[in-house]
Protein backbone atom coordinates (compact mmCIF):
# COMPACT_ATOMS: atom_id res chain seq x y z
CA UNK A 1 0.00 0.00 0.00
CA UNK A 2 1.17 3.22 -0.63
CA UNK A 3 1.23 4.52 3.07
CA UNK A 4 4.06 1.83 3.49
CA UNK A 5 6.21 3.99 0.96
CA UNK A 6 8.18 6.01 3.43
CA UNK A 7 11.63 4.53 3.72
CA UNK A 8 14.00 6.39 5.39
CA UNK A 9 15.67 3.33 6.42
CA UNK A 10 18.10 2.89 3.26
CA UNK A 11 19.77 5.12 0.31
CA UNK A 12 18.43 5.71 -2.70
CA UNK A 13 19.41 4.43 -5.69
CA UNK A 14 18.64 7.15 -8.07
CA UNK A 15 20.30 10.68 -7.06
CA UNK A 16 20.28 13.87 -9.06
CA UNK A 17 24.14 14.04 -9.08
CA UNK A 18 23.75 10.70 -11.47
CA UNK A 19 22.13 13.31 -14.31
CA UNK A 20 23.18 17.15 -13.01
CA UNK A 21 27.29 16.38 -11.43
CA UNK A 22 27.57 18.41 -7.99
CA UNK A 23 25.11 20.14 -6.51
CA UNK A 24 24.99 24.23 -7.74
CA UNK A 25 24.73 27.66 -5.49
CA UNK A 26 24.02 30.31 -7.38
CA UNK A 27 20.53 32.11 -5.70
CA UNK A 28 18.75 31.51 -2.68
CA UNK A 29 15.01 31.89 -3.47
CA UNK A 30 12.84 30.72 -6.36
CA UNK A 31 9.22 31.90 -7.73
CA UNK A 32 7.70 28.77 -8.23
CA UNK A 33 5.11 29.91 -11.34
CA UNK A 34 1.92 27.93 -12.92
CA UNK A 35 0.64 31.01 -15.62
CA UNK A 36 2.51 30.68 -18.89
CA UNK A 37 1.08 34.48 -18.83
CA UNK A 38 2.92 35.57 -16.01
CA UNK A 39 6.10 33.49 -17.06
CA UNK A 40 6.46 35.34 -20.77
CA UNK A 41 5.26 38.78 -18.78
CA UNK A 42 8.06 38.21 -16.37
CA UNK A 43 10.74 37.49 -19.31
CA UNK A 44 9.35 40.27 -21.31
CA UNK A 45 9.14 43.11 -18.42
CA UNK A 46 12.31 42.01 -16.37
CA UNK A 47 16.24 41.92 -17.41
CA UNK A 48 16.55 38.02 -17.15
CA UNK A 49 19.34 35.51 -16.91
CA UNK A 50 19.00 31.66 -17.68
CA UNK A 51 21.10 30.44 -14.89
CA UNK A 52 19.75 26.93 -15.21
CA UNK A 53 17.89 23.91 -17.10
CA UNK A 54 15.73 20.93 -15.73
CA UNK A 55 15.66 18.25 -17.94
CA UNK A 56 13.57 16.02 -19.36
CA UNK A 57 12.70 13.36 -22.40
CA UNK A 58 9.16 15.45 -23.29
CA UNK A 59 10.89 19.26 -22.78
CA UNK A 60 13.60 20.79 -20.14
CA UNK A 61 12.17 23.85 -18.28
CA UNK A 62 14.58 26.80 -18.07
CA UNK A 63 15.52 28.31 -15.00
CA UNK A 64 15.94 32.25 -14.25
CA UNK A 65 16.98 35.17 -12.30
CA UNK A 66 15.87 38.26 -12.48
CA UNK A 67 17.10 41.24 -10.08
CA UNK A 68 14.39 42.55 -8.00
CA UNK A 69 15.17 46.17 -5.32
CA UNK A 70 17.81 45.08 -4.83
CA UNK A 71 17.61 41.26 -4.96
CA UNK A 72 18.22 38.49 -6.81
CA UNK A 73 15.40 36.09 -7.01
CA UNK A 74 14.74 32.97 -9.33
CA UNK A 75 12.23 31.58 -11.34
CA UNK A 76 10.51 28.93 -13.96
CA UNK A 77 7.61 27.89 -15.56
CA UNK A 78 6.63 24.78 -13.26
CA UNK A 79 4.71 21.71 -14.51
CA UNK A 80 0.97 21.28 -12.74
CA UNK A 81 0.27 18.21 -10.52
CA UNK A 82 2.22 16.82 -6.81
CA UNK A 83 4.28 14.94 -8.38
CA UNK A 84 5.93 17.02 -10.94
CA UNK A 85 5.71 20.14 -9.10
CA UNK A 86 7.22 18.77 -6.03
CA UNK A 87 10.21 16.61 -8.22
CA UNK A 88 10.98 19.54 -9.69
CA UNK A 89 11.55 21.74 -6.64
CA UNK A 90 14.61 19.12 -5.91
CA UNK A 91 15.87 19.32 -8.79
CA UNK A 92 16.20 23.04 -9.68
CA UNK A 93 17.56 22.78 -5.17
CA UNK A 94 20.55 20.69 -7.06
CA UNK A 95 20.92 23.06 -9.95
CA UNK A 96 20.64 26.41 -8.43
CA UNK A 97 21.30 26.35 -4.69
CA UNK A 98 17.56 27.73 -4.61
CA UNK A 99 16.09 26.91 -0.81
CA UNK A 100 13.10 29.07 -0.11
CA UNK A 101 10.43 29.08 -2.72
CA UNK A 102 7.40 30.83 -3.04
CA UNK A 103 4.37 29.17 -4.54
CA UNK A 104 1.33 30.45 -5.99
CA UNK A 105 -1.61 29.85 -8.28
CA UNK A 106 -5.33 29.45 -8.06
CA UNK A 107 -7.73 26.55 -6.48
CA UNK A 108 -10.91 26.02 -6.44
CA UNK A 109 -13.03 27.24 -3.57
CA UNK A 110 -15.01 24.88 -1.32
CA UNK A 111 -16.53 27.44 0.79
CA UNK A 112 -17.51 31.07 -1.38
CA UNK A 113 -18.44 32.56 1.59
CA UNK A 114 -14.92 32.20 3.01
CA UNK A 115 -12.59 32.67 0.47
CA UNK A 116 -14.71 35.16 -1.96
CA UNK A 117 -12.11 38.24 -2.64
CA UNK A 118 -9.55 37.02 -0.02
CA UNK A 119 -6.27 35.30 -0.57
CA UNK A 120 -6.36 31.64 0.66
CA UNK A 121 -3.21 30.82 3.22
CA UNK A 122 -3.62 27.13 3.46
CA UNK A 123 -2.85 26.23 7.41
CA UNK A 124 -3.14 22.03 5.94
CA UNK A 125 -2.93 20.24 2.97
CA UNK A 126 -5.25 16.67 2.64
CA UNK A 127 -2.72 14.44 1.38
CA UNK A 128 -4.81 13.08 -2.11
CA UNK A 129 -2.04 12.73 -4.00
CA UNK A 130 0.53 9.99 -3.95
CA UNK A 131 4.37 11.95 -3.65
CA UNK A 132 4.11 13.19 -0.54
CA UNK A 133 4.13 9.76 1.16
CA UNK A 134 7.47 9.10 -0.01
CA UNK A 135 8.30 11.89 1.58
CA UNK A 136 6.45 12.25 5.08
CA UNK A 137 4.84 10.11 7.61
CA UNK A 138 1.40 8.41 6.76
CA UNK A 139 -1.37 10.72 8.21
CA UNK A 140 -4.17 12.52 6.18
CA UNK A 141 -3.28 16.11 6.75
CA UNK A 142 0.06 17.77 6.11
CA UNK A 143 0.96 20.98 8.15
CA UNK A 144 1.65 24.03 6.05
CA UNK A 145 4.65 25.36 8.09
CA UNK A 146 5.01 28.80 6.98
CA UNK A 147 1.26 30.29 7.17
CA UNK A 148 1.59 32.21 10.07
CA UNK A 149 4.64 34.54 8.48
CA UNK A 150 2.60 34.85 5.40
CA UNK A 151 -0.38 35.37 7.43
CA UNK A 152 1.85 38.34 9.52
CA UNK A 153 2.95 39.68 5.75
CA UNK A 154 -0.87 40.13 4.64
CA UNK A 155 -1.89 41.52 7.54
CA UNK A 156 0.84 44.25 7.86
CA UNK A 157 0.24 45.00 4.25
CA UNK A 158 -4.09 45.32 5.29
CA UNK A 159 -4.96 42.62 2.40
CA UNK A 160 -7.80 40.75 2.89
CA UNK A 161 -6.74 36.84 3.68
CA UNK A 162 -8.20 33.87 5.19
CA UNK A 163 -6.52 30.91 6.80
CA UNK A 164 -7.73 27.29 6.45
CA UNK A 165 -7.01 23.38 5.73
CA UNK A 166 -6.86 22.95 1.70
CA UNK A 167 -7.32 19.60 -0.41
CA UNK A 168 -4.42 18.53 -2.27
CA UNK A 169 -6.12 16.15 -5.28
CA UNK A 170 -4.31 14.22 -7.96
CA UNK A 171 -7.67 14.70 -9.92
CA UNK A 172 -9.94 17.56 -10.90
CA UNK A 173 -12.48 14.88 -12.61
CA UNK A 174 -12.75 12.61 -9.22
CA UNK A 175 -14.10 15.72 -7.04
CA UNK A 176 -17.14 13.76 -6.61
CA UNK A 177 -20.12 15.18 -4.40
CA UNK A 178 -19.36 12.69 -1.41
CA UNK A 179 -15.65 14.19 -1.86
CA UNK A 180 -16.07 17.71 -1.32
CA UNK A 181 -18.86 17.25 1.39
CA UNK A 182 -15.95 15.21 3.27
CA UNK A 183 -13.40 17.41 2.88
CA UNK A 184 -15.56 20.28 3.57
CA UNK A 185 -16.67 18.78 7.29
CA UNK A 186 -12.97 18.30 7.93
CA UNK A 187 -12.72 22.22 7.63
CA UNK A 188 -11.36 22.31 3.77
CA UNK A 189 -12.14 25.72 2.29
CA UNK A 190 -10.42 25.03 -0.72
CA UNK A 191 -8.97 22.19 -3.47
CA UNK A 192 -5.70 22.39 -5.78
CA UNK A 193 -3.13 20.28 -7.06
CA UNK A 194 0.16 20.36 -5.64
CA UNK A 195 0.61 21.43 -2.27
CA UNK A 196 0.72 18.18 -0.11
CA UNK A 197 3.29 16.95 -1.88
CA UNK A 198 5.21 20.06 -2.48
CA UNK A 199 5.35 20.34 1.29
CA UNK A 200 6.33 17.01 2.00
CA UNK A 201 9.12 17.52 0.01
CA UNK A 202 10.18 21.02 1.38
CA UNK A 203 10.71 19.26 4.86
CA UNK A 204 12.23 16.17 3.67
CA UNK A 205 15.34 18.18 2.90
CA UNK A 206 14.96 21.24 4.76
CA UNK A 207 13.91 24.29 2.16
CA UNK A 208 11.03 26.69 3.20
CA UNK A 209 8.31 27.26 1.53
CA UNK A 210 5.78 30.45 1.27
CA UNK A 211 2.65 29.54 -0.68
CA UNK A 212 -0.74 31.82 -0.81
CA UNK A 213 -3.60 30.77 -3.94
CA UNK A 214 -6.69 32.43 -4.60
CA UNK A 215 -9.67 30.59 -5.59
CA UNK A 216 -11.08 30.69 -9.89
CA UNK A 217 -14.01 28.32 -9.73
CA UNK A 218 -16.16 26.88 -7.16
CA UNK A 219 -17.52 23.83 -6.32
CA UNK A 220 -20.96 23.83 -4.42
CA UNK A 221 -22.82 20.81 -4.32
CA UNK A 222 -24.99 20.79 -7.94
CA UNK A 223 -23.38 23.48 -8.84
CA UNK A 224 -19.98 24.59 -10.50
CA UNK A 225 -18.75 28.89 -10.88
CA UNK A 226 -15.74 29.03 -13.41
CA UNK A 227 -16.49 33.04 -13.65
CA UNK A 228 -13.33 33.82 -11.95
CA UNK A 229 -10.90 30.96 -13.27
CA UNK A 230 -8.90 33.40 -15.71
CA UNK A 231 -8.16 36.06 -13.45
CA UNK A 232 -7.14 34.02 -10.25
CA UNK A 233 -5.12 32.40 -12.98
CA UNK A 234 -3.09 34.58 -15.19
CA UNK A 235 -3.67 38.11 -12.92
CA UNK A 236 -0.38 39.87 -12.29
CA UNK A 237 -0.98 41.17 -9.43
CA UNK A 238 0.03 37.99 -7.46
CA UNK A 239 3.11 38.01 -9.39
CA UNK A 240 4.17 41.75 -7.41
CA UNK A 241 2.53 39.84 -4.08
CA UNK A 242 5.12 37.37 -4.26
CA UNK A 243 8.22 39.29 -5.36
CA UNK A 244 7.68 41.38 -2.13
CA UNK A 245 7.20 38.08 -0.30
CA UNK A 246 10.79 36.98 -1.77
CA UNK A 247 12.28 40.04 -0.70
CA UNK A 248 10.66 39.88 2.81
CA UNK A 249 11.56 35.99 3.73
Amino acid sequence: MIIDSYDINSEPIVKLENFYGEKQHLVKKCMVIFSKVIYEYMLEKFPCRQIAEVRACNGNIPVWTLPYEGETIGFYLTPIGSALAAGTIAEVNHLTGASVFIMFGSCGSLDKEATDGKFILPTEAYRGEGLSYYFAEPQDYIKIKNTDKLAEFFKERKLPYVQGRVWTTDSMLRETVNLVRKRKEEGCIAVEMELAGVQAICDFYGFELYDFLIAGDVLIEGNYETDGLSAANHDLDKLFLALQIAKSV
